[in-house]
């Protein structure tokens, strides 16, 4: 039985014994005498401010434990944001061919990025001694810098700020500029993400990116270049202090404005002193830059459009969308454009426009494009004085060359079994079937020539002669010509401008661009090889790497025999012809064009007719040029009258001269081929006569011939054309038909952008 109770098994009566006997023990203890009035003592209460500092420290370690926990949870809840677009964007420089001088820029700020090694160790010791002198050592949070902020605001005497650099970085790069408390708590809670996240190297390199230096500069090397003219890396001691100086504040401490020259000194003190307490610069140096603030270089005008280069970069930016790309990769992007326009002869073309352009006629618009005839680059380009009084670019707009179109009716012509001693019609006035009637006008002087070759037709600017050509020699002699045209290096939209019906198409009564007349010219300098023209020769991201690269792609417009005759054609304009002002140190060919317009109302006249247009336009072997005047906003108004004079072959043609005078080298003019004297299949071969060609007398310079009026039996001849080309709908429209084809109506001007097909547009399929 023993052992049963000691070792053997439980009962289970005995298990529901015992906690009786526990409740026993427990009532018990509960009925134990308390002191007090039966006899027993009271136990005494805690005095009140112990149980207050009791639950004080109980609310305390609550708090804590929450606020932590807050913390926590609002650190894991904050996400570091996408940047602020702006932020992230960098400067895109467009340079001339050299891709040394600049022409300009596009920007949503000025902003070029450094990495941390090309910033010189006197910008990151100057911007520490002035934004944050415990940066290598604080958690992203200065608590004693936030503590003296306030202390200095309450005092107004402080100079030194409560924001680190990494809350400043954070909240240009993520947040807003909002003075809130929750605005201010999460670039708390980022800081500290952030510091966690990047290295001290990296916060300061994106903040020296970043920052804001005042005039428009966004980051160090904008701001070296904004005030000292040279790269970041070449930053001395004072001038980085004085960069560090502007960021506290850089409406209060602009370099540039001499009511803050007191207030920078004071704070440029105070960065150079913390500079010497950090051991950055000796107490000599201490004593030589504080004396006075260094230099800065004179203020350049913010206006990058600005006086005739802001043509050029607005045609730059229209092409790189042509090319691709978008507007946040042109404004933002940081890419370097390298252009065709060549630095010297952009030059040489402003001066010569200002040289040769006559006094006091602000009404008068002058253009001038410079293409090189092997590649198509446009090596110049004048559009007007200052595009930001107006934004129309007359290169790029045109208006009607006159004459100067009549060598793709020679082009057509040669192409077609004729020849350059081929005998025309020159007399004047010519009747036509029909009895309409045509006469010599402009750089002929109003002659009746008689039986004329080719040649000398082209020579003397003979309209009758290529009126004959097209209208009555040559079958289907209008298609033919504007075929050619289009296969020279006109753009479509400029070509079905033209009917090819009406007997003067020759005479270039619609308009067309300006450079484009050059690069057409330049096929025939380039022995029958056709370019498109193009202004962008590469295009580079910010590593450096190739986004986009022009490659010339030639095609064959005409034989090499045609262009030769072409060109000995137009040889003869400038030897002996309409066109001897345009001479050059190089062998040059060229021709003259003046065009007559007249305003035309439900197929009736109205008004008189005037010169609405002069032009030259000619090349050498290496260069192809075209100069073009034509008066008013919409370039339609009349010259006689307004200009000295207005035929081609003299303001235009002396233009020509001194600019390809400025621009070619003597020493490497090139040659052009001997001609091939293609001989003629088709039509008769003049031979000229014994006696003269009896004169008639020329009109008066200041009152414009009447421009010609023929048209076929029962056939539209007369479209109706706006002087300044328009861009086309897809698909083009088609010129309508009225009565008259040398009097177009009289529109205003279209929008710049809306010009010209532009490059990459020449005949094909």
């Amino acid at each position: 039985m023993a052992n049963q109770s000691h070792g053997g098994p439980v009962n289970p009566r005995s298990r529901r014994a015992e906690p009786a006997s526990r409740a026993g023990a427990r009532s018990r203890k509960a009925t134990k005498p308390r002191r007090g009035g039966d006899g027993e003592d009271e136990k005494p209460r805690k005095p009140l401010w112990r149980r207050l500092v009791k639950w004080g420290l109980i609310t305390g370690v609550v708090m804590f434990v929450l606020g932590i926990a807050g913390l926590f949870f609002a650190y894991r809840a904050v996400s570091i944001p996408d940047a602020n677009a702006e932020f992230l964007t960098q400067t895109t420089r467009v340079y001339y061919s050299d891709g040394k001088h600049k022409i300009g820029d596009f920007q949503t700020q000025n902003r070029t990025s450094i990495g941390f090694d090309e910033m010189p160790q006197t910008i990151k010791d100057a911007v520490i001694a002035a934004e944050d002198r415990s940066f290598y050592t604080n958690q992203g949070l200065d608590f004693k810098g936030i503590a003296r902020a306030l202390r200095d605001n309450a005092t107004t005497s402080g100079t030194s700020g409560g924001s680190t650099i990494t809350q400043q970085y954070v909240k240009v790069l993520y947040l807003t500029q909002d003075r809130t408390w929750s605005r201010k708590a999460k670039e708390a809670i980022l800081s500290i993400k952030v510091h966690n996240q990047m290295s001290k190297e990296e916060i300061l390199e994106g903040y020296l990116n970043t920052i804001y230096f005042g005039n428009g500069a966004y980051g160090i090397e904008a701001a070296s270049q904004t005030y000292f003219g040279h790269k970041a890396a070449k930053l001395t001691a004072p001038q980085a202090a004085m960069l560090s100086s502007v960021i506290n504040n850089p409406s209060a401490f602009d370099p540039y404005d001499e009511s803050d020259q007191e207030r920078l000194m004071g704070r440029y003190t105070y960065v150079i002193d913390g500079m010497r307490k950090a051991g950055n610069i000796t107490e000599e140096e201490f004593a030589k830059y504080s004396a006075k603030l260094p230099k800065v270089q004179k203020q350049r005008q913010s206006n990058r459009f600005g006086g005739a280069k802001g043509y050029l970069l607005r045609l730059t930016e229209q092409q790189l969308r042509k090319e691709g790309f978008d507007d946040s990769q042109i404004n933002g992007g940081g890419l370097k454009v390298v252009t065709t326009f060549d630095y010297e002869a952009q030059k040489a073309a402003v001066e010569t426009v200002k040289e040769m352009k006559p006094d006091g006629l602000k009404e008068l618009n002058v253009a001038l494009s410079a293409v090189d005839p092997e590649t198509g680059a446009v090596r110049a380009m004048y559009g007007g004085a200052n595009y930001l009084k107006s934004q129309l670019n007359w290169a790029t707009l045109g208006s009607q060359p006159g004459s100067s179109f009549k060598p793709f009716a020679v082009a057509a012509a040669l192409s077609d079994g004729y020849g350059l001693k081929t005998q025309l019609n020159g007399s004047s006035p010519l009747r036509l079937k029909g009895g309409a009637e045509i006469e010599n006008q402009g750089d002929s002087g109003g002659r009746s020539f008689g039986p004329v070759s080719l040649e000398y037709a082209t020579q003397e600017s003979v309209n009758t002669a290529f009126v004959d050509l097209t209208y009555d020699l040559m079958d289907d002699g209008g298609e033919k010509t504007l075929e050619a045209a289009r296969r020279a290096g006109l753009s479509a939209t400029s070509v079905k401008r033209y009917d090819p019906s009406v007997a003067v198409v020759s005479l270039g009564y619609a308009p067309v661009p300006n450079v484009e007349m050059a690069a057409a010219y330049a096929t025939f300098a380039n022995q029958g090889k056709q370019n498109d023209w193009y202004i962008i020769e590469r295009v580079r991201d910010r590593a450096g790497e190739d986004l986009h690269k022009h490659t010339v792609r030639s095609k064959e417009a005409f034989s090499k025999a045609v262009a030769a005759d072409v060109t000995k054609a137009l040889q003869d304009v400038v030897r002996s012809g309409s066109g001897t002002n345009a001479s050059t140190m190089c062998p040059t060919a060229g021709k003259t064009g003046t065009a007559t317009f007249q305003k035309v109302e439900d197929g009736k006249e109205v008004g008189s007719p005037h010169v609405s247009s002069s032009w030259f336009v000619g090349y050498t072997p290496r260069l192809s040029t075209a100069v073009m005047y034509v008066r008013g906003k919409n370039g339609n108004e009349a010259l006689n009258g307004y200009m000295p004079t207005f035929y081609g072959g003299q303001y235009p043609a002396k233009t020509f001269s001194s600019f390809m005078n400025k621009v070619l080298d003597g020493g490497d003019c090139g040659e052009f081929p001997p001609p091939a004297n293609i001989k003629s299949t088709k039509g008769k071969t003049f031979v000229p006569k014994p006696t003269e060609t009896k004169e008639t007398k020329r009109p008066d310079e200041g009152r414009p011939d009447r421009p010609s009026r023929p048209s076929r039996p029962n056939r539209p001849s007369f479209p109706t054309e706006p002087t300044q080309p328009t861009e086309p709908t897809d698909p083009e429209p088609t010129p309508t038909r009225p009565t008259r084809p040398t009097f177009p109506t009289e529109p205003g001007p279209t929008e710049p952008t809306e010009e010209t097909d532009g490059p990459g547009n020449g005949w094909g399929p």
